[in-house]
């Protein structure tokens, strides 16, 4: 599943040839995705200009007068701007057609993504339960510590609760806590707030590099201009169970924490 740089990255991407566009039609291959799509997007959306493209958490916003069209990619999806007579693939099920002879191409091949509608003024039901940007001022060792206090479960699993954080996914938890020296098996509650302070840093230092690293190829993803993202081959933990820790090099532990392959060093991360 993309994850926050890897949907921040194709927000960078899609930006330049967004803002400011009028959307002049939606055409729907299929009338659901994940969840049925919005009405709003056919009846709403077209002869709208895209005022801005945004973020929130994985979710990408299109920000209009009439409101925002609301899209997450889910496990496979990708958004391509293409010139308008681009034969049609396989799983390409929507395209917002732009003034200027292009369209807003999704494909989606698992369904898992959707496409949703925000109204003015509110907060979709998605987004109202969802925790501070990692990459915020919001964000940092005290926030952590604050929610942590009481919690039993492994900082791993905390640290990838989005009402605690948004948008650190498996990949870069695992890599902030093998930076930060911390065992993603310890109870989250049982983490001093310095510890904290070092761990936001990493979230936050590992996300960003990520971010002009073009985020992390694995399985679909790809940026809208059809590039794979290279931060998987600067990665230090995940994906690399058995393999020489990059610190000291004793080999890497492997185990599933809340259902998720998890990787670390038993030397390294206490």
């Amino acid at each position: 599943m993309p994850e926050l740089p890897e949907v921040e990255t194709t927000r960078r991407g899609l930006a330049p040839h967004l803002q400011g566009r009028r959307v002049l039609g939606a055409t729907l291959r299929r009338d659901s995705l994940r969840w049925p799509i919005a009405a709003e997007v056919s009846t709403l959306l077209p002869g709208r200009t895209i005022d801005a493209v945004r973020r929130r958490a994985k979710y990408l916003l299109l920000d209009t007068a009439a409101g925002s069209a609301l899209l997450h990619l889910g496990m496979s999806g990708s958004l391509r701007v293409l010139p308008a007579d681009t034969p049609v693939r396989a799983h390409d099920h929507v395209d917002l057609v732009l003034e200027g002879g292009r369209v807003l191409r999704f494909n989606d091949p698992r369904r898992f993504g959707c496409l949703l509608w925000q109204a003015p003024g509110e907060v979709h039901p998605l987004l109202a339960a969802l925790g501070p940007e990692p990459l915020s001022d919001a964000f940092d060792g005290d926030h952590l510590f604050a929610l942590s206090r009481g919690r039993s479960a492994p900082v791993k699993n905390f640290l990838m609760d989005q009402s605690v954080v948004v948008g650190v996914g498996n990949i870069y938890a695992a890599e902030a806590l093998f930076a930060a020296g911390i065992s993603p098996l310890r109870p989250a509650g049982r983490i001093s707030r310095g510890r904290y302070g070092r761990l936001a840093e990493e979230v936050k230092r590992v996300l960003g590099h990520a971010i002009t690293r073009g985020g992390t190829t694995l399985r679909d993803f790809i940026s809208p201009d059809g590039a794979p993202g290279y931060f998987e081959q600067e990665l230090s933990v995940y994906g690399r169970a058995g393999l020489p820790c990059p610190a000291c090099g004793r080999a890497l532990r492997h185990a599933m924490v809340g259902q998720r392959a998890t990787v670390w060093c038993g030397h390294c991360q206490r």
